[in-house]
């Protein structure tokens, strides 16, 4: 049974980290548990740790610290080999490597990045390391600067390095090709590999070549004046400023770096309000160069611009300077989430997965983690892309959300507000936020305005509704984005980040209105533990349902759970198990049980029960030995609101466990509330959420 796969390229800036991000995400939604492993990795400085191992740690939140990630560094290695010591390396490697087999599932494996000192050997030792780690190999190799039978020639010449030692080569990566050439690039390696290899060609994306500020930074030994806040800032273009500023003005670029001495305030100046100019396009930032600083006047000047992009400061020359920055190769750091998600996006639009999965297909874990069932949502929405519309514009949450469902290509979003707001506001969060993509409305500027407000008044106006009133209400956002799903405009809307749920709901229940074998709304909230995800319901809606409200709820939530990829198993909790307990509310839940088991009597259900013998095998077998869900229960519904409510806050609490929700149940077309203390995540994972309710589920 394989449990790992091993990353490996034969050349320097092979950009293998838009595979390991890519593979690392596809696995986090197939496997309970994933380790990731450098054998090899280059020298760092007291204070700080290896940015590969660093960023991965971090943006999938891995259960593992940075001593359990590597092996050794590059410096050890090469005064291991030349005391003839290289088997102590491998034992050492196989050591820490076995470690992490032992406690994770499936191991990531990372090989060497050929750069700096001992490149010459780095091809041998990621061959001999995954032989005697007895794992297959993916091999990465970029097409950047070579002809196609050149590209051809030393990618045969990398995987016969692996095949010629027994090693199982899954597949071939041609990385960084022009969109041209992916084809050719395809067939050329097909022509020479056996079959059961795997192709994969992923084009050169601009936007991963580009260094950030922060890269320059580092590489420049430089001094952040301002602008701190916005160092991840994306460098396209670079020029020197040393003209005249009308002359130079004509030359600023989309995401240029303006080069200019310290002493020429008016480039500085000019380049800072044509940052600010609709008229021009933005900046990155401003260096420095000569070892000047502007005068204090100048100084004081910036300081009182209400943005201020990256302004830092070098000691050497514009001509030193420009060079440098030219050769810089730029990385992924951990906290530069637009450019993981972008190279997560690009691995799962240009890679087969389904075809990988296929080679691995021997491995198979049991449970679901949060990962996994995050990564089978995104995963599920792109297949039939929808398109969701989020009536809080003037709320930054809603916009960093847009901005990251944005990298993440998932959805077509919409937002109603005011877009001047939204420039304001996107501008002061340093944001990547490509306003092409996503639609900004003002409702009584839509053209659809008037419409929406003659379809709202003949839906209304047997509950004396005027048209004036219609149209007023029109004007709300929370009405204008259901009307949008209700025309047919949006496939669904996600709000409540800023309204209260009523706000939220009232519209959807007026005219959007529930299914036809529906009588009652309901939520649940996916609770996504270590080890599993339970469904919860209702802890949003209904305050105190009747018992055949309450099956229609658990039936509901039931169905809610089969199509989102878990096992009904359903627990009508109580304060009691089985026939013991008496009192009303126990014969509401006794009552409510009986009618799922006529109504549907395929659906698993155990009612009464309490809530340690739903999810505890010990207590659950005790307690009911004979049940099929005791112990086990997938689907848990509350009798009342003020139980649910109150517990699914303290399992999230108590636990750490990831709430996403609460999801609708029972409305024609999705509609989701937000809590108004959610976080960015809350939302895009609604959003996601909706977006699958929307594709018919």
């Amino acid at each position: 049974m394989n449990k790992a796969i091993y990353v490996a390229t034969s050349e320097f800036n092979s950009g293998k980290s838009i595979v390991t991000l890519g593979l690392m995400s596809m696995l986090m939604g197939k496997t309970a548990k994933v380790g990731y492993f450098r054998p090899i990795i280059e020298d760092f400085e007291d204070g700080k740790l290896d940015n590969h191992i660093e960023t991965v740690l971090s943006h999938f939140n891995l259960d593992m610290t940075f001593e359990d990630a590597y092996a050794i560094t590059k410096s050890k290695l090469i005064k291991k080999k030349n005391k003839g010591k290289i088997g102590e390396v491998l034992d050492l490697i196989i050591e820490k490597f076995k470690r992490l087999e032992e406690k994770f599932d499936f191991v990531l494996v990372e090989g060497t990045s050929f750069s700096g000192e001992g490149t010459s050997i780095e091809l041998d030792m990621n061959v001999l390391i995954a032989k005697n780690l007895g794992i297959p190999v993916i091999v990465v190799s970029s097409g950047v600067g070579k002809t196609l039978d050149e590209f051809v020639d030393s990618m045969y010449l990398a995987y016969n390095s692996f095949k010629v030692k027994d090693v199982e080569v899954l597949a071939v990566v041609a990385n960084k090709v022009q969109p041209e050439n992916l084809e050719l690039a395809i067939n050329g390696l097909k022509g020479i590999l056996p079959a059961e290899v795997l192709v994969m060609s992923i084009p050169l994306i601009l936007s991963l070549k580009n260094p950030s500020i922060r890269e320059i930074i580092e590489e420049l030994d430089a001094t952040v004046l301002f602008g701190h806040e916005y160092l991840n800032n994306e460098v396209g273009t670079f020029s020197v400023g040393a003209m005249q500023l009308h002359n130079y003005l004509r030359h600023l670029k989309d995401k240029g770096l303006v080069i200019t001495p310290g002493d020429r305030a008016d480039i500085i100046m000019g380049a800072l309000q044509a940052n600010e100019s609709a008229n021009y396009p933005a900046i990155s930032g401003i260096i420095l160069t000569g070892n000047i600083v502007p005068e204090d006047s100048i100084m004081k000047l910036i300081e009182g611009l209400t943005s201020i992009v990256p302004i830092i400061a070098v000691s050497e020359g514009t001509y030193m300077i420009t060079n440098k920055i030219g050769s810089i190769n730029s990385k992924i750091y951990a906290d530069n989430t637009n450019k993981i998600e972008t190279s997560i996006n690009t691995f799962e639009k240009y890679f087969d997965v389904d075809a990988l999965t296929d080679k691995l297909s021997a491995f198979e874990a049991e449970g679901m983690t949060p990962k996994m069932f995050q990564y089978n949502l995104v995963k599920r929405a792109k297949q039939y892309r929808k398109h969701i519309v989020l009536p809080e514009g003037s709320d930054e949450r809603v916009i960093i959300a847009a901005s990251r469902l944005l990298a993440m290509d998932v959805v077509d979003i919409s937002i109603i507000g005011n877009k001047k707001q939204i420039e304001q506001k996107v501008t002061e969060l340093g944001i990547e936020f490509d306003f092409d993509k996503i639609d900004i409305i003002n409702p009584v500027e839509s053209p659809f305005y008037d419409d929406y407000a003659n379809t709202y008044y003949e839906l209304r106006k047997a509950k004396n509704v005027t048209l004036a009133m219609a149209m007023d209400l029109m004007g709300d956002v929370s009405y204008f984005g259901t009307m949008m799903v209700y025309k047919g405009d949006a496939d669904g809307m996600v709000s409540g980040a800023a309204h209260t749920t009523q706000h939220t709901i009232l519209p959807a229940l007026q005219f959007i209105k529930t299914k036809p074998e529906s009588s009652v709304v309901s939520s649940v909230f996916f609770m996504c533990l270590e080890d599993r995800v339970s469904v919860f319901g209702d802890c949003a809606i209904n305050p105190n349902p009747t018992a055949e409200q309450l099956a229609e709820i658990a039936i509901s939530s039931a169905d809610t759970s089969l199509a989102f990829g878990i096992e009904p198993k359903i627990a009508m909790l109580s304060y009691s198990s089985g026939s013991s307990g008496k009192g009303d509310e126990v014969d509401k839940v006794r009552k409510a049980t009986e009618i799922v088991r006529t109504k549907r009597p395929d659906l698993k259900i155990e009612g009464p029960i309490q809530y340690d013998a739903a999810v505890d095998k010990i207590i659950g077998q005790s307690k009911m030995p004979n049940s099929e869900v005791a112990g086990q229960a997938s689907v848990l519904i509350f009798p009342d609101l003020n139980t649910g409510n109150n517990t699914y806050k303290a399992v999230q609490r108590e636990t750490g466990a990831l709430a996403i929700g609460p999801m609708l149940q029972g409305l024609n077309k999705p509609v989701n509330d937000l809590s108004r203390g959610c976080t960015v995540d809350d939302i895009i994972n609604t959003v996601v959420i909706t977006a699958i309710q929307a594709q018919g589920l």
